[in-house]
């Protein structure tokens, strides 16, 4: 085999054409945390305290409100987090995006990712429920593009606002992919292991 043709191939390989046999998305085909969780822990302090270090390792919360006793009624907690853009291949040290994957799009794109956290009272415990959703950003053109600058404008028409009736607003410039599975697993399974599962 002549050194070119090696040359091809390692080039081949290196590009991405490996054996169909990888898999890139590890997370991706593995649900092994069922979501809501079910937790037999009947302490809620101790529950609450374990979720919001977990999500506070993968994003900076925005609101939450606690699981209480209100009488003889126990009420549903939430965490609610801040947008927060995906970790890139740069960005070891953050931990949103979970396979090489997601780092290539967080790095090739600018994608954000947010997350509500459920904790339901149940008869044997509590149910946590994890739901991570993922952004795509839409930028009308490039960010420091000059081309087409002294042209017409025809970008700014007239918005007009309605009160909505259905689904939140949600903010201009993102285009929702849907949820992140993937991180949403990870998530449950460190919640797993603190809480004794």
């Amino acid at each position: 085999m002549s050194h070119v043709r090696k040359l091809a191939v390692l080039a081949l390989l290196a590009c991405g054409c490996a054996p169909l046999a990888w898999n890139p998305r590890p997370y991706a085909t593995q649900i092994t945390q069922a979501n809501p969780a079910l937790v037999t822990i009947q302490d809620p302090d101790y529950v609450w305290e374990q979720v919001v270090e977990v999500v506070d390792d993968y994003f900076k919360i925005e609101r939450q409100e606690r699981v209480r006793v209100v009488g003889d009624v126990m009420t549903e907690g939430y965490v609610e987090t801040f947008p927060t853009p995906g970790a890139t291949l740069l960005e070891p040290w953050h931990h949103d995006s979970v396979d090489f994957h997601e780092r290539l799009e967080s790095t090739l794109q600018t994608i954000r990712r947010r997350a509500l956290v459920r904790v339901i009272p149940d008869s044997q415990g509590f149910l946590i429920e994890v739901a991570v959703f993922k952004e795509l950003e839409n930028l009308p053109r490039p960010e420091r593009s000059t081309a087409g600058g002294a042209t017409f404008r025809y970008d700014e028409s007239i918005q007009r606002y309605r009160e909505p009736t259905g689904d939140p607003v949600l903010p201009m410039g993102w285009i929702p992919q849907g949820r992140d599975v993937a991180l949403e697993q990870v998530m449950l399974e460190k919640l797993a292991e603190r809480l004794g599962k």
